[in-house]
């Protein structure tokens, strides 16, 4: 699980495990999700809402170990347009054009080659709208009225933290992240 960066589906944990029975397979995931707990580890395996289990970090380690990583995910611009994505999907380009710049074409482009947005044709504009991919990195619901909300209260707290806590590149990535 640790490996995949993002959470795995039962069937995919079975068949690493050789075990069929998706009831075992949830049985021995739990197992391994309490000896993590029960270790204090800076490690935890937990079971989203879909069923499926992700191994990350505890968010309380990291800002710990942020400085370890070797490079950001996103700069800053293409962070933006994809938190306005997310926020306001489905939504038209041409939308996203006017309310961030001409330099959100860009920002466009770097999002889709990640996988993180996807586009629909519609008239001479596109559609875009969030990937699963996007949910998983992020750790958000797939249900995008869901998302909204869990966004929304992101937004929110990243509003009351106070501006000399706030880090120009990170502090939208770092909450999703977290």
């Amino acid at each position: 699980m640790y490996v995949t960066g993002r959470p795995v589906d039962v069937k995919i944990l079975g068949s690493i495990i050789r075990v069929r029975s998706e009831e075992r397979i949830r049985f021995l995931t739990r197992i391994l999700a309490e000896q993590y707990k029960q270790m204090r580890s800076a490690m935890e395996i937990l079971e989203l809402q879909d069923g499926r289990f992700v191994m990350q970090l505890k968010p309380e380690y990291v800002k710990s170990v942020r400085r370890l990583a070797t490079r950001q995910l996103l700069t800053p611009g293409p962070l933006r347009t994809l938190s306005f994505i997310a926020f306001k999907q489905p939504v038209t380009q041409s939308y996203v054009v006017r309310v961030r710049g001409n330099l959100a074409y860009g920002h466009v482009k770097v999002l889709r080659e990640m996988g993180l947005i996807l586009e629909e044709k519609l008239g001479r504009t596109k559609i875009l709208r969030t990937t699963e991919t996007f949910a998983d990195y992020f750790n958000l619901s797939h249900d995008t009225r869901l998302m909204k909300k869990q966004l929304e209260k992101l937004f929110g707290e990243l509003s009351e933290v106070k501006p000399e806590e706030k880090t120009p590149t990170s502090r939208v990535q770092s909450s999703l992240k977290d």
